[in-house]
């Protein structure tokens, strides 16, 4: 009787072992590429912040509820512009839209300060992006609805799910001030505040987030380099990171940068908070991000950090 049990409970525990699988929030993880207990449980719970599915615009004489010191991110295709205030996105967090023949997705992480816009058509199969409730080194992890799999921001990949290891592709937008941003694109069109979701988006659930050095979810390694909010602006160019301190920075002056074998020309005023990234061969816009150091740093932690040469004519002056 007693070897009967001591295998019965060996059989038992076998299957257990091979039935079990990591799971958060609904999600299988165990294809998962980050360390699992890296992965933490931001609160709510899966969609608990709602993306926004089928978003409403208003012309700029109609979007009243803004401010002109308010920022929003900027979307351009095909002679159409669309604005999509923080204000809305703190509560959100994704916008899936489109413009004629381009299906993407606007997300913004508060956490990391970060505003990026990505392609939602992969392998050919369109698809819209939820909030999964679950971050990644203070970023929110993103979850496709067509597949389940898991998403960082602030890498762009796939880190769990069917198509783990898979990249986002990155699309250029911008980042301003309301005021600039009805001033320089007239006929735009501005997400309305009529989300078929009750929120006071007069109001931020982040007060104070950005004015000290707390981090809610600490991040394993901290390089010294800046202060742990300090804001920068990132790119990834052919897989060379590089920040940008925005202190550097001079209203109306651009400087040359050189990243692998490209020459590019970075701006950014701070009265705007408008940056501009082009390469300058091509004059194709490099897709850039605002981001708080210990943010990029953990993602890109061999980052170069901007400097200026001892002797470079080109930025001599800025």
């Amino acid at each position: 009787m007693k070897l009967s049990l001591l295998l019965s409970l060996i059989l038992f525990t076998g299957i257990c072992l091979v039935v079990a699988k990591p799971i958060k929030k609904g999600f299988d993880l165990e294809n998962a590429t980050i360390p699992l207990k890296d992965i933490k449980d931001g609160g709510p719970r899966r969609d608990g912040i709602p993306s926004i599915d089928k978003p409403a615009f208003l012309s700029i004489a109609a979007a009243g509820y803004l401010k002109d010191e308010d920022l929003v991110m900027s979307v351009s295709h095909r002679g159409t512009t669309r604005a999509y205030p923080i204000r809305i996105l703190n509560y959100h967090e994704i916008v899936n839209d489109s413009i004629d023949d381009l299906f993407f997705s606007v997300t913004y992480c508060p956490l990391c300060g970060t505003g990026m816009v990505f392609n939602r058509e992969i392998e050919g199969e369109v698809t819209t992006f939820g909030v999964s409730g679950l971050l990644y080194q203070s970023d929110v992890l993103l979850y496709d609805r067509a597949s389940e799999s898991l998403w960082t921001q602030l890498r762009m990949r796939s880190v769990a799910g069917s198509r783990v290891g898979q990249q986002l592709e990155w699309l250029a937008s911008e980042f301003m001030t309301w005021v600039t941003w009805k001033e320089r694109y007239k006929d735009g069109e501005v997400l309305s505040d009529k989300t078929g979701q009750r929120r006071n988006y007069r109001t931020t659930p982040y007060v104070g987030y950005e004015k000290t050095d707390r981090v809610y979810f600490p991040v394993p390694h901290y390089r010294d380099d800046l202060g742990i909010k300090h804001k920068i602006l990132g790119i990834d160019v052919g897989g060379t990171a590089t920040a940008y301190d925005l202190d550097i920075f001079i209203p109306g002056k651009k400087f040359v940068d050189k990243v692998g074998d490209r020459t590019i020309h970075v701006s950014f005023n701070s009265q705007t908070q408008h940056a501009v990234v082009v390469d300058v061969d091509s004059g194709d816009l490099i897709p850039h991000v605002f981001a708080f150091w210990f943010a990029w740093q953990a993602f890109y932690p061999e980052t170069r950090l901007f400097s200026f040469p001892k002797t470079n004519e080109e930025n001599d002056g800025l």
